[in-house]
C-alpha cells in the first residue's frame, strides 16, 4: 500500500483476523434476521386491524376490497343565496390575490383543500327548469341568469334584450348587428368548407352569449365557446342556459386545456384580445390548438380599418400599423391570408411543414419550440412564445385529409396509434360496447333521446364513445380526459367530437347548474386514490341542473358509499343491473338531482 510519503509498506497478517471476521458475520446475519421475524409479526397484527376499518382503507383501483366502501350518512347544509353563480375556481372574491398583468387573476386559482366548502349551492330566487332546445336558443327564464348589468351594456348590439321574465337573444353582436346568421353567410362564402362537412369543430373567443356557435349548431358544426368569468358576468352561463356548448377560461398565461392540432376553426369577433403584444404569445396558442389547415377568423380591429377606424377611437395610422404587424406575425407563425372581405379576415394554417423551416434559424421569431414541452400537455401549462410545429407524423391529421363529416366520426384517426393499446380494433370494440350500453341506458333513464336533456357531459371519455353512440340524439356532450389519464382526447377532435382536459380532484370551469346529464364510467375505481369521493360528488351536484341527472357506472365496492353521500346531496337514486344482468362487480347508479330551493328565498 502506498502511504502519504510515497512508499510502500509491507501489510500486517490478515490471517490472525479472518475468525473473529467470519464470526462477526454470522452474527449480524442472525441479529438481522430477528429483527426481521419482529417487523413481519408486527406488521401483520397491523394488517389485521386495518382490515376492519374500511372508511379509511384506500382499496386498489385493479382490485377493490372484497367488502363494499360503507361511510356513515350526511346531510350537507345548504350555502349562502350569495354563492347562487359560485365558481369556485374562478372566484371573483379571490381576484385580489393574483396579479393584474395579462388578466392572471381570471385564470384557474382553485382554492385549498381547507377551503373548499361542503355545502350545497342553492338555485337563485324564482329559478326554474330552463326553457327545452331548441327554443332555449332564442329565449331563458329571467331568474335563471339574473343578470342587468349585461343586458344594459349590450342591449343597443342586440346581444339579448329582457322582456317580462325572459332574456330574449335576438342574435346580435358587437360586428353583426344585422344578425348572426347574415353574419355567418357571409363567412361560409369566404370558407365553402364549413359548408361540406370539412371544418366540424370550432372555437369561439371571447364569445359574448354564444349567438355564433348557437348558430353553427344548424350548419352541422361544433363549436366551444370561450370566455372568462368578467366584468359581462354571465357570458359562459348565458351560453349554457342556451344549451350551446361553452366553458370558462381566458388566453393569459397557461396554456387552454384543449389538445395540439384540434380545431378546424378558431374565431374572434372583436374579443378584446390583443393578438399581437407579449410577442404575439396569445396567437401562438390559437396556433398551437388548430389543426393544419384550419383557418383563424377575424372581425373587427384591425381588420377593415380604412372604414372602421373612426370608430374605434384611434387614428388611421395606428389601425395600419395594427394591421401590418399581425399580418407579419401571422406569417412568421405558417399562416396565409385565405380571404377577406368587409370586416371579416381568414387565416389558414399550413399544412406544409416545409414553411416551418424558415424557423429553424436560431435568431428567427418566434422560434421552434424544442422537444421538452409536449405539444399536448395542457393543464396548468404555462404559455410559450415559440411555434409548435406539427410531426410529420400527423399527415393524416390535417384538415383536408380527414374525412367529411360525418363519415369522420366512424373512421380511426390517425393518432390512436400515440395511445397506449390504442388501435382501429380498439376503437370498434369501444365504439360497440357503448352501442350496446346506449340501449339500456336509454331503458334505465327514458329522457335520454327527448328534449328533457340537452347539454350533457361524460366525465371520463375514453374515445368519445358515449357522445358517438348518441350522435343523432338532440343533445350535445362535452368529453373529459382526466390530466392524469392516457391522452385519448386528440382522438376525440379528430372524429368531430369536442371535450377538455380536467382533473376531477378540482371543481370544473363552468357555472352552477349548467348540465342536464353527467355520465360516470368507472370514475372513482379510477380516482379515488387522489380525489375525495365527497368533494366530486359536491361538485357533480354544483354543476348539474336542478331535476338533472348522473349515470353512475361504477365499482360495487363504491355503489353503496357513493349513493349515502347521494342521499346527503338531497338527489333520489336507485341501483341498477348493467345490460349483462345481475353482476356482483358492477352496478349502476341512476340519480336525479332535486329542485330546492334556499331556506332565505321567497321561492317554494
Amino acid at each position: 500500500m502506498k502511504h502519504k510519503d510515497g512508499k510502500y509498506h509491507s501489510q500486517p497478517d490478515k490471517g490472525v483476523k479472518i475468525v473473529p471476521a467470519t464470526l462477526l458475520v454470522f452474527v449480524l446475519c442472525g441479529f438481522s434476521f430477528y429483527l426481521g421475524g419482529i417487523f413481519c409479526s408486527e406488521k401483520n397484527k397491523l394488517e389485521d386491524k386495518t382490515v376492519h376499518d374500511v372508511s379509511k382503507d384506500v382499496p386498489s383501483t385493479k382490485e377493490p376490497a372484497a367488502n363494499p366502501l360503507q361511510i356513515k350518512s350526511i346531510a350537507f347544509p345548504e350555502c349562502s343565496i350569495d354563492y347562487q353563480d359560485y365558481t369556485p375556481c374562478t372566484d371573483p372574491n379571490r381576484w385580489r390575490q393574483y396579479g393584474l398583468h395579462r388578466l392572471t387573476f381570471l385564470e384557474r386559482h382553485c382554492p385549498p383543500v381547507f377551503e373548499r366548502k361542503e355545502c350545497l349551492v342553492p338555485p337563485p330566487d324564482g329559478y326554474k327548469p330552463p326553457i327545452r332546445w331548441p327554443k332555449s336558443r332564442d329565449e331563458c327564464w329571467y331568474r335563471n341568469v339574473p343578470y342587468d348589468w349585461i343586458n344594459k351594456q349590450k342591449s343597443n348590439q342586440n346581444w339579448l334584450r329582457k322582456q317580462g321574465e325572459k332574456f330574449l337573444f335576438p342574435g346580435g353582436g358587437t360586428m353583426f348587428p344585422r344578425g348572426v346568421g347574415a353574419y355567418v353567410d357571409l363567412m361560409q362564402d369566404l370558407i365553402p368548407e364549413m359548408r361540406d362537412g370539412t371544418v366540424r369543430t370550432a372555437i369561439d373567443t371571447g364569445c359574448g352569449v354564444a349567438s355564433w356557435g348557437g348558430d353553427l349548431l344548424d350548419r352541422g358544426i361544433l363549436t366551444i365557446s370561450l370566455a372568462p368569468r368578467d366584468n359581462h358576468e354571465a357570458q359562459v352561463q348565458f351560453a349554457l342556459e342556451r344549451g350551446i356548448p361553452a366553458i370558462l377560461g381566458v388566453i393569459s398565461t397557461q396554456r387552454l386545456p384543449f389538445p395540439s392540432n384540434s380545431f378546424d376553426m378558431a374565431h374572434c369577433s372583436r374579443c378584446l384580445i390583443p393578438w399581437t403584444e407579449f410577442g404575439g404569445i396569445y396567437l401562438l396558442e390559437v396556433h398551437r390548438i388548430l389543426r393544419p389547415g384550419g383557418f383563424w377568423v377575424l372581425s373587427g380591429p384591425p381588420v377593415n380599418y380604412e372604414n372602421r377606424w373612426r370608430g374605434w377611437n384611434t387614428t388611421v395610422e395606428e389601425q395600419k400599423s395594427d394591421y401590418e404587424k399581425l399580418q407579419d406575425l401571422l406569417t412568421s407563425m405558417c399562416f396565409k391570408l385565405y380571404a377577406k372581405k368587409d370586416d371579416i379576415a381568414v387565416w389558414q394554417k399550413s399544412s406544409d411543414n416545409s414553411c416551418y423551416d424558415q424557423i429553424a434559424d436560431p435568431d428567427a421569431y418566434p422560434a421552434k419550440c424544442d422537444d421538452s414541452l409536449e405539444p399536448d400537455s395542457a393543464w396548468y401549462t404555462p404559455l410559450r412564445p415559440c411555434v409548435v410545429v406539427p410531426g410529420p407524423q400527423l399527415k393524416k391529421s390535417a384538415l383536408e385529409s380527414l374525412p367529411k363529416w360525418p363519415e369522420r366520426l366512424q373512421v380511426a384517426p390517425e393518432r390512436i396509434s400515440d395511445v397506449p393499446g390504442g388501435s382501429a380494433s380498439a376503437l370498434k370494440h369501444d365504439d360497440s360496447k357503448w352501442q350496446v350500453r346506449a340501449k339500456h341506458y336509454k331503458k334505465l333513464l327514458p329522457g335520454i333521446g327527448t328534449d328533457e336533456i340537452r347539454n350533457v357531459m361524460d366525465m371520463n371519455t375514453v374515445y368519445g364513445g358515449f357522445a358517438t353512440a348518441l350522435i343523432d340524439d338532440p343533445f350535445w356532450v362535452m368529453n373529459v380526459v382526466s390530466s392524469y389519464a392516457a391522452n385519448t382526447l386528440p382522438v376525440v377532435y379528430d372524429r368531430g367530437l369536442i371535450g377538455t382536459y380536467h382533473d376531477w380532484c378540482e371543481p370544473f370551469s363552468t357555472y352552477p347548474r349548467t348540465y342536464d346529464l353527467l355520465n360516470l364510467d368507472g370514475l372513482f375505481t379510477a380516482e379515488s386514490h387522489r380525489c375525495d369521493v365527497k368533494y366530486v360528488l359536491l361538485e357533480m351536484d354544483r354543476i348539474l341542473r336542478p331535476k338533472g341527472y348522473a349515470l353512475i357506472r361504477e365499482s360495487s365496492y363504491f355503489v353503496d358509499a357513493i349513493a349515502t353521500i347521494a342521499e346527503g346531496l338531497r338527489w333520489g337514486c336507485h341501483i341498477e343491473d348493467t345490460e349483462y344482468g345481475v353482476q356482483k362487480s358492477e352496478k349502476i347508479l341512476v340519480c336525479q338531482k332535486k329542485l330546492w330551493y334556499s331556506s332565505n328565498s321567497n321561492s317554494s
